[in-house]
């Protein structure tokens, strides 16, 4: 027997097995069934609203989050074990990794922050953020979260390059 229809044959075959298998299915989370809530005072200094997209569980380790920050607000220093993303959907905001300068953000600019790197993020003091926060937990833990950023820390100058607010 040739080799292209052996081939074939044990495509055909796995092919067969695999619509034996269960269906998987799609699962939508609907806008309308969640909530929206103030961060909590030890996590977030000003106004900031969290909703939570979706969150670590049986079907996956990730969770992500839309904040909104209104000018002023910003995290405390926290990590992530296995790193974060932020993609900034409107508005102005400053990051910033502990002993790294104050980087400067925009509606559209994806910000990738290093596993287990201390870090903040938030608006800036004239003008409101909002963005998508996506991480990972590990063995259970989202991260740590660290003391608040303190008023001359979040008022410092901007990295030069991103001194355009």
């Amino acid at each position: 027997m040739r080799k292209d229809v052996l081939v074939i044959a044990a495509l055909t075959a796995s092919l067969f097995a695999a619509s034996l298998l269960p269906a998987q299915s799609i699962e939508i989370s609907s806008a309308a069934e969640r909530t929206s809530a103030r961060g909590p005072e030890t996590a977030y200094t000003g106004l900031a609203i969290a909703e939570f997209l979706f969150r670590a569980g049986e079907a996956s380790d990730l969770t992500a989050g839309e904040i909104s920050f209104e000018p002023g607000a910003r995290t405390a220093w926290h990590n992530h074990p296995a790193g974060q993303y932020l993609i900034v959907t409107s508005g102005v905001g400053w990051v910033q990794a502990r002993g790294g300068p104050k980087r400067l953000v925009r509606a559209g600019d994806v910000v990738w922050t290093p596993p287990g790197v201390f870090h903040w993020h938030g608006a800036t003091a004239t003008q409101g953020m909002r963005h998508l926060a996506v991480w990972r937990f590990v063995d259970g833990s989202g991260g740590e979260l660290g003391e608040h950023v303190s008023d001359e820390e979040y008022l410092a100058e901007v990295e030069a390059a991103d001194a355009n607010e």
